[in-house]
């Protein structure tokens, strides 16, 4: 069995990312071993049981012990800046993610999307592009599946979501083209402040060989060369314009055709398009791909219509920015907007949104921050659940109004998680009668 001290890599972390890079290093024949800081890690009976030659150490970390490993795999929840790991790094250990291993082995190419909202979404819009043009396609990192786990699969293309955690230790991606979706304050409970989020974010660029940069959120523009722009204000190489969306003077797709609505959703369709076109897919797979798609779960998500009223689900909004862009998105659409907010806003600044609540119809608040978004309207309504605040939206909205549930916060203070919030929702919307 290895110990701390003889092991060539230390993995940080268990978890599924965790336990895919055990697998992945073993396969390479390196010894491993794992660290986690909980007492019960996530996985650990699976450790055990598929490779009982690992060791599997848990408790406080400790720099010198680190600081004997070749290299550490930390897990993107886990901080450089934690002081066992900056005194590894102190030493001259190196500290890697699964993202960095997986750019050192991949041989196909890579199209990466990070952002502060919209990376699921547009991550699968481009997977679902490259499964329509015939292309075996593998799609994960901090959606599905682990990217080291995509390897090995004889995959054309991988399209991968990337939190500005795993940036922080990936360096040598060389995607065929990648992008900055937006740029709004979150985990500012992990960084010193906004702008070293945003760093992380943009960190990107310099490993891709096209950037894909929002037109309209100047905190996405990288100022290289190699960039392209998309766009649903003005004028950009990829933009909404006379409903259709466009690349360069070509109509692509009419809006009309699409199952989704909402402004941000049509500036994930055109950064998806632009992705794809990097990727060499065929512009008539990308179109097809954009008609058939469905909403992901949770993400501006309609869950159901009753009374001619449209309940959306929007419960992975788990930062101001999100709701933001749902809300904006929203603007434009016929009906009236009833919004259920609140939760844990991480210690991010709310009062951005005060200037898209006022021409709302209600708004519900709750939970641990929801009197902090409540003070941006006279007229805020607290309420003790999402049940209650579905009620009351239900007995005032009227047909072709929108109900839309999008917090602006995390859910830990009330909820298991962002999935479990919205689950509630859709159960409270069920329960209304026709």
């Amino acid at each position: 069995m290895m110990t701390a001290a003889t092991a060539n890599t230390i993995v940080l972390g268990l978890g599924i990312t965790g336990l895919s890079c055990v697998r992945y290093l073993r396969q390479q024949g390196e010894s491993v071993m794992v660290w986690d800081s909980r007492s019960q890690p996530p996985g650990a009976d699976l450790l055990a049981a598929q490779y009982p030659e690992v060791l599997l150490r848990t408790g406080a970390l400790d720099g010198a012990v680190l600081s004997q490993a070749q290299r550490l795999i930390i897990s993107p929840g886990l901080a450089l800046a934690t002081p066992a790991v900056a005194e590894a790094i102190a030493n001259g250990v190196e500290v890697i993610g699964d993202i960095e291993l997986f750019a050192r082995a991949v041989a196909a190419p890579v199209i990466a999307i990070t952002g502060s909202n919209g990376k699921s979404t547009v991550t699968t819009m481009v997977g679902e592009m490259a499964k329509a043009a015939g292309w075996s396609v593998g799609v994960g990192g901090n959606i599905g599946v682990p990217a080291l786990d995509l390897l090995g699969q004889g995959h054309q293309l991988y399209v991968l979501e990337l939190s500005s955690f795993q940036l922080e230790t990936t360096h040598s991606l060389n995607a065929v083209a990648a992008t900055v979706l937006n740029v709004s304050e979150d985990h500012l409970d992990r960084y010193p402040d906004f702008e070293a989020y945003r760093q992380a974010k943009l960190a990107l660029y310099p490993q891709s060989q096209l950037c894909v940069e929002n037109g309209d959120d100047p905190l996405t523009v990288s100022g290289v060369a190699n960039a392209v722009a998309f766009s649903v204000q003005g004028e950009a190489a990829y933009q909404l314009h006379d409903g259709q969306l466009y690349c360069g003077a070509v109509a692509r797709v009419a809006l009309a055709e699409l199952p989704f609505f909402g402004k941000h959703n049509y500036a994930n369709a055109l950064a998806a398009m632009a992705l794809a076109d990097a990727a060499g897919i065929p512009a008539e797979a990308s179109k097809q791909a954009l008609v058939n798609f469905q909403s992901l779960p949770h993400r501006c998500q309609l869950v159901a219509t009753k009374a001619g009223v449209h309940y959306l689900n929007d419960s992975k909004a788990t930062n101001v920015g999100a709701t933001a862009a749902a809300l904006a998105g929203l603007a434009d659409e016929p009906g009236n907007i009833y919004l259920i907010a609140g939760g844990d806003a991480k210690g991010a600044d709310v009062n951005e949104l005060a200037p898209l609540l006022a021409p709302l119809a209600g708004l519900y608040t709750l939970g641990k921050d929801g009197d902090r978004i409540a003070a941006l309207r006279p007229d805020a309504v607290p309420v003790n659940s999402i049940e209650q605040a579905v009620q009351l939206a239900a007995s005032q909205a009227t047909p072709g109004d929108i109900v839309l549930l999008s917090p602006a916060c995390a859910s830990l203070d009330m909820f298991r998680s962002f999935e479990h919030r919205g689950e509630v929702f859709a159960a409270a919307v069920e329960a209304l009668p026709c």
